[in-house]
Order: C-alpha cells, then sequence, then structure tokens
C-alpha cells in the first residue's frame, strides 16, 4: 500500500492551488493529486516540479460535475484506497465590489454558490470517506476574511455569501467528525496575487499558502473546526 501522505487539490492549475500543490509535492512523504478542469492547464505545475526532481500525479476535475468528482474519487480508490489531506481551493468570484446586493442578478448568486460552496461539498462528501482509511485525515477549506460575519460589509455579496456558508460546511462538518483523527479547518489566505485576487494584491500565492499547508499538515494535537489567518485563529 502507498506510504506516502496522498493529498488532493482542487483547482490547482493556477494561483493558491498551484502554489499549494507545489509546496506539498515538495515536502518528503507527500503524495499530491493535482486537479483541475482542464488537465493539460497543469503542465506548468508538473514541469517546475520536474526540474527539483519532483513529482505530482495530474487528474481531470470539475467540481460542478458529479461524473467528474465521481470519476476522480473512484480513480483514488483504486490506485491508493485512501486519501490523507484535501485542500478545497476551487472558487470563483463573479460578482465585484460595485455590486449592490439589491441589484445582484440572481443567476450570478446561483453561479458561485454552485462552485463555492455546493461543488465544495460534492467533493467533500465523495472524499471524505477515503479518509476513514487514513492515520490523521485534514480538510482545508480556502474561506476569506469577506466571508466573515464579525466583519461583514457591502460589496461583492454572492462570493461573501458563497464564502459564509464554506464556513458553515467546516463547522458543521468538524462537529460531525469529532472523536476521529480527522480535522477540518478554514483559512483565509489573504489578499493574494492571483487572476481571483487581482494584480494590486500585496501578497505572492506561495505567501497566501502557508496557512493552507500549516492546516494540512497539523499534528494529532491540532486544531477542529477552526477559522485561521497567518496560522492564527480569527472570528467567524
Amino acid at each position: 500500500m502507498e506510504d506516502r501522505i496522498i493529498s488532493v487539490v482542487s483547482g490547482a492549475s493556477r494561483g493558491l492551488g498551484r502554489a499549494a500543490a507545489h509546496r506539498l509535492a515538495m515536502m518528503d512523504g507527500y503524495l499530491v493529486i493535482a486537479t483541475a478542469r482542464n488537465p493539460d492547464d497543469l503542465a506548468t505545475l508538473r514541469s517546475k516540479l520536474g526540474i527539483s526532481g519532483h513529482v505530482v500525479e495530474a487528474h481531470q476535475l470539475d467540481i460542478t460535475d458529479e461524473a467528474s468528482v465521481t470519476a476522480l474519487r473512484d480513480w483514488i480508490a483504486e490506485r491508493f484506497g485512501r486519501v490523507d489531506v484535501l485542500i478545497n481551493n476551487a472558487g470563483v468570484l463573479i460578482d465585484r465590489h460595485s455590486t449592490s446586493i439589491l441589484d445582484l442578478p440572481l443567476e450570478q448568486v446561483r453561479e458561485t454558490l454552485e462552485t463555492n460552496l455546493i461543488g465544495t461539498l460534492r467533493l467533500t462528501q465523495a472524499l471524505v470517506p477515503l479518509m476513514r482509511a487514513s492515520r490523521a485525515g485534514r480538510v482545508v477549506n480556502l474561506a476569506s476574511s469577506m466571508g466573515q460575519l464579525a466583519e461583514m460589509d457591502a460589496g461583492t455579496p454572492a462570493y461573501r455569501m458563497s464564502k459564509t456558508a464554506l464556513n458553515a460546511l467546516t463547522r458543521i462538518l468538524a462537529a460531525e467528525l469529532a472523536g476521529t483523527s480527522i480535522k477540518v479547518n478554514s483559512v483565509c489566505p489573504g489578499w493574494c496575487r492571483t487572476d481571483l485576487g487581482g494584480p494590486e494584491a500585496p501578497r505572492l500565492p506561495e505567501e497566501g499558502v502557508e496557512c493552507v499547508v500549516w492546516a494540512a499538515t497539523l499534528p494529532d494535537y491540532g486544531p477542529t473546526g477552526g477559522f485561521f489567518r497567518d496560522c492564527q485563529p480569527i472570528p467567524w
């Protein structure tokens, strides 16, 4: 049986997902399954890792497509028999800061929730059962301070609501898995220079994933059911 730590990263073709997959693949004992809607988009990641003698498994995944998620689950189950780490990174930002919730097209809400909440839940439902064969499973949900109820503001309402709902998923799943070896946490990577974050963001993706990797590699005594930025708890 594969003795490396089997780690799945959604949305790994660019930005934070690519940075997280790269960081984990460079770590001793980790085998990363990098996923993207178009596997060809993972070529840059695989090439960069190959220069340093590291490898990453690439697999197609569209979290909004039930058949795609099922195909990934079945492939992992047959090849590895378990999942140890799941980084739910894939997400979209469709509405922008100037959008008022009173003018927000409901189709934008549906499309945002389909990826950021429902798609993430679909993948989690498929892969977390495979974590029961893991010695210590870790689920990391890429959330945002824009979803914090404690600091909720106007602007970008569909995205904000989707990330608030994602945090609810984190809390519910962590409560259901209490007493097991599986830990579930939300991480805010901060404002990062990605396609989603834009060129004005102060952080590089490699900086943003520091806390993501921390949550993915927590020791047995680490926290679960929390919301973190820079590896420190923040209000929901």
